[in-house]
């Protein structure tokens, strides 16, 4: 998704800024950058933005990335979550997944990302990112996030979206996500020679994650899962209402 802005033919079209996914959502509403890449439950939350169309992180059935680690086996015994503080995203996914499938209300903790820490006083964490792929699994039981959604609805899950603002310059408006997204998919080989000994993951693994765990395109049944998805955050309280996606195309 930022490959081509930060290494490859569009380096010096756009300046990027490092950070968490929440953040970036806080960024976008402070009016402080014209475009973020934002998890996907902050377009209900924030007023004056679109979607860049058919872009996405997402996943049709395996994310790996987007963990519930847990002491126990059994989802149904867990009264106690520590919730990943960057994410948001997957942290309304959770209790989705609590509250509509499982029928069980627990008690919710925000954690920095330190698994250790979080499962010092609670039964399970959630946790994304690099760190979700490199913890040691050693007695511990490991729910991927989009293969319980996948369970339960049939569909895949959209976790993060291009978002801009109305306010967005004229070149903000031009720059071409899609293309950008699609030389990164063709620059995987490059991509993982660069993030291979930052995360120690094997090569072959790396490969299968960006090629066949991640989706970068918005398929039909993600569609369908982002709106039965905003339509379950809604019911549960954890957005006020559901909005249409707005699409904004240059």
């Amino acid at each position: 998704m930022i490959w081509s802005f930060a290494y490859g033919s569009r380096k010096n079209e756009v300046e990027l800024i490092e950070a968490t996914p929440a953040h970036c959502a806080q960024l976008l509403a402070q009016q402080r950058v014209e475009a973020a890449l934002v998890p996907i439950i902050e377009y209900q939350r924030l007023s004056g933005i679109g979607i860049v169309p058919d872009v996405c992180v997402g996943s049709l059935a395996q994310v790996r990335s987007v963990v519930l680690v847990t002491k126990v086996r059994e989802l149904k015994d867990i009264r106690k979550i520590a919730l990943d503080e960057s994410s948001r995203t997957s942290a309304a996914l959770v209790k989705i997944i609590f509250r509509e499938f499982l029928e069980v209300e627990t008690r919710w903790a925000s954690h920095t990302p330190d698994l250790e820490g979080m499962l010092k006083d609670n039964d399970a964490a959630l946790i994304i990112g690099d760190p979700a792929m490199t913890f040691s699994r050693k007695g511990l039981h490991v729910h991927d996030l989009a293969t319980l959604w996948r369970e339960y609805t049939g569909l895949g899950f959209v976790f993060a979206m291009w978002m801009i603002s109305d306010d967005a310059s004229a070149a903000g408006r031009r720059i071409d996500f899609r293309a950008a997204r699609d030389e990164g998919l063709e620059g995987i080989s490059e991509i993982i020679d660069f993030y291979q000994p930052l995360l120690g993951l094997g090569r072959s693994e790396l490969e299968f994650y960006l090629r066949e765990n991640i989706s970068f395109r918005m398929e039909t049944e993600m569609v369908a899962g982002l709106e039965l998805y905003y339509r379950l955050a809604h019911k549960h309280g954890l957005i006020p209402m559901v909005k249409p996606l707005r699409s904004l195309r240059p």
